[in-house]
């Protein structure tokens, strides 16, 4: 970190810095302009107490959303750093498929953020890709993110804590119980990993979080091993009724 910092006025002066997602200037490589910062949807308060859906005003604070209440989760709270817009799916999209890895630090520490609840003790868990998926795009998009957080937060990082056993379909599209046969099967524990899941309070990553059939399918196995508490961390989740009108 300190030959990387030792050597950023070099870097600068090759590759002057510039914004990701339009091309301004800025100040240093891992950020934003100031007005692509302000295109970033954040999710306020006050939200659903259990899964971190942002409410309207007027709702008290501790309440349950409506899909909460209609079907409990199993996951033990949602952090979602930003809502899905067209600012947040470039910075998603120029990650997964971009092979702009740098941008990692940034989308993560508005993710270390919000995991206000998560204590140095919690075990960071990326989502898993397919080996085959991993090898065609070189790097776990979830993993680089959780790299980042783990240092961020003083937690362990356990990057192959859960494998994907077979290729999934893009599950866009698709209803609830189509993902659920998709995911059937797909995702497992290690076996080097089930003594360290026993009792341990899990941070699961990922990039975005859409219909949360993936990180349902996630927590399953991590609460089947032996997990006492699983919280989902996301840069961008999918609240399209949550994203402020203009």
């Amino acid at each position: 970190m300190r030959i990387l910092q030792a050597l950023a006025p070099a870097i600068d002066l090759v590759f002057p810095p510039r914004c990701p997602l339009c091309g301004e200037g800025i100040g240093e490589q891992t950020g934003l302009c100031m007005a692509c910062w302000s295109e970033l949807a954040i999710p306020g308060e006050p939200s659903c107490i259990s899964c971190g859906r942002p409410f309207g005003e007027g709702v008290p604070e501790g309440s349950v959303c409506a899909p909460c209440m209609d079907d409990p989760p199993r996951h033990d709270g949602i952090a979602a750093a930003t809502l899905y817009n067209d600012a947040s799916r470039k910075l998603v999209l120029s990650l997964k498929h971009g092979s702009r890895i740098s941008l990692a630090p940034m989308m993560a520490g508005l993710m270390a953020a919000k995991l206000d609840m998560a204590e140095p003790g919690w075990m960071i868990v990326p989502v898993p890709l397919h080996r085959w998926r991993l090898w065609k795009r070189g790097y776990n998009q979830a993993a680089e993110l959780g790299r980042v957080i783990a240092r961020r937060t003083g937690s362990r990082l356990a990057v192959d804590a859960l494998v994907r056993r077979k290729p999934t379909p893009s599950l866009g599209g698709l209803g609830k119980k189509a993902r659920k046969r998709a995911l059937s099967g797909a995702i497992g524990v290690n076996s080097r990993s089930v003594s360290l899941l026993k009792g341990a309070q899990v941070v699961l990553v990922d990039d975005v979080l859409t219909s949360g059939a993936t990180s349902d399918a996630c927590i399953s196995v991590l609460k089947r091993a032996g997990a006492e508490k699983v919280i989902v961390s996301c840069f961008a989740r999918v609240l399209d009724e949550a994203l402020p009108h203009t």
